[in-house]
């Protein structure tokens, strides 16, 4: 049954968008509903409309999702390029909207003489994808410097929740509400001295040396087990380069996994569940996806 829309967004929406358009690995079937809203008073009177039955999905730069071929059913909505309002709200903190980008947020917390933010550079995502999974890289977590957020649930209705209200652990965060999404979060740093524009450079020259940065990735497919790195067992299990249709582990980084351009998600997901098996075959560890991987296949 087709999603029933009020006539206002009826013309707005894209009807079976093809999320391979919209993802890092550049797969996905298509989504019932897509919308990308203007701003948040836009976004709250779309969710207004959307029926209560019809299930409701985020996506930002798509880099930490697995779509399945069969696409997703329900609503889409993108905060790419929207809801990207990045601004200081004082001395050390700094109010960013879901739809911001994370290098965007190091390279602009910089300029204002601000951190330790530079591992936001290695997080290829947005803020909203950031906080709801506790993202991090080069040692920094996006929680670490959460003081608050801002949320929108279904019926539009905006709410300010404390750090506190959220249980949060290693890419993990539980929320205190159903059906509530982050629409922006107040971070806090602390004032620096000095030229720190560099710094972030040198993290990218790292992060390019050492992962397959320009090929279709979703960033790190497993979460790093507890005393270990995944990379290390799944190299070690002699799947490097192992491949599967036209997917295949990274040569180059273990715990990254290529699309070289035909693979499916079908693929993609079937080569996730030979490195999880062999690596429990191998070393008698559970891997566990830090990728989302969602719709039907």
């Amino acid at each position: 049954m087709s999603v029933a829309l009020a006539p206002q967004f009826a013309t707005r929406v894209r009807r079976e968008e093809p999320l391979s358009r919209h993802t890092s690995w550049h797969v996905g079937g298509p989504a019932e509903v897509f919308f990308n809203p203007r701003d948040r008073e836009d976004l709250g009177a779309f969710l207004r409309t959307v029926p209560p039955e019809v299930p409701i999905h985020w996506i930002g730069l798509g880099s930490n999702l697995l779509v399945r071929d069969g696409g997703l059913r329900g609503v889409v909505i993108s905060t790419h390029g929207t809801l990207d309002v990045l601004e200081r709200r004082s001395e050390t903190t700094v109010l960013g909207e879901a739809g911001v980008a994370c290098a965007r947020i190091a390279r602009q917390c910089i300029r204002w003489g601000l951190g330790p933010a530079e591992f936001f550079a290695g997080i290829p995502g947005t803020l909203g994808g950031a906080l709801a999974m506790n993202a991090g890289a080069f040692g920094g977590q996006t929680w670490a410097h959460v003081r608050s957020v801002e949320t929108i649930d279904r019926r539009g209705r905006i709410r300010r929740r404390e750090r506190a209200e959220y249980q949060v652990g290693y890419r993990q965060v539980i929320a205190p509400a159903a059906e509530e999404w982050f629409l922006a979060a107040e971070l806090f740093f602390e004032r620096r001295a000095g030229d720190h524009a560099g710094e972030v450079q040198k993290l990218l020259a790292q992060r390019k040396a050492s992962q397959p940065i320009g090929e279709w990735s979703c960033g790190s497919v497993f979460t790093n087990p507890p005393g270990d790195h995944a990379a290390r067992l799944i190299e070690a299990a002699g799947l490097k380069g192992f491949r599967i249709g036209d997917a295949s582990v990274s040569e180059k980084h273990a715990n990254f996994i290529i699309n070289h351009g035909q693979a499916s998600a079908g693929d993609l997901e079937r080569l996730i569940g030979h490195v999880r098996a062999t690596v429990e075959r191998v070393h008698g560890v559970a891997l566990h996806p830090e990728v989302r991987i969602v719709g039907v296949p």
